[in-house]
């Protein structure tokens, strides 16, 4: 009995496995993987641990929109409130923080020039964007809001 679980468990991971298989990086882009809380198509990056660095440095509490398959999507949507740690691909100089680091995910960086008053017609215009291949749940909670 305990052998049949055994084999049933092994045939459900290895075919996990061969589903997450990845594709290869475009030239412009980057594969992370970042640790953090969602909000609709919003990812709010998380503090990283030891144990769970990421593989980039993007700073707690930077935003980015989510996009990819719509399961995959839905899915971490359905884990909203709870910290997950995403798989995906980000262009190449996307994020670029500019100014003086003082500590605590806080940066000073000089304003943008005046555009006469006008505010940007598109609201996810300087969003940085990825494009979403896979996730699992991760250890620690999301803020409350």
């Amino acid at each position: 009995m305990i052998n049949i679980v055994i084999a049933v468990a092994v045939a459900v991971l290895s075919g996990q496995l061969v589903a997450q298989e990845e594709k290869p990086v475009p030239k412009d882009s980057v594969r992370v993987t970042i640790p953090g809380c969602t909000k609709g198509y919003i990812f709010t990056a998380g503090r990283r641990t030891p144990d769970q660095p990421g593989s980039v440095d993007i700073p707690e509490g930077l935003h980015m929109r989510m996009s990819g398959p719509k399961k995959v999507i839905a899915a971490i949507k359905a884990h909203e409130g709870s910290m997950v740690e995403i798989t995906g691909l980000v262009k190449r100089g996307q994020y670029n923080p500019g100014g003086v680091g003082i500590g605590g995910g806080v940066r000073i960086t000089p304003g943008p020039a005046p555009t006469g008053g006008s505010v940007s017609a598109n609201p996810i215009a300087g969003q940085l964007l990825i494009d979403v291949e896979g996730w699992r749940t991760a250890v620690g909670n999301c803020p409350l809001r």
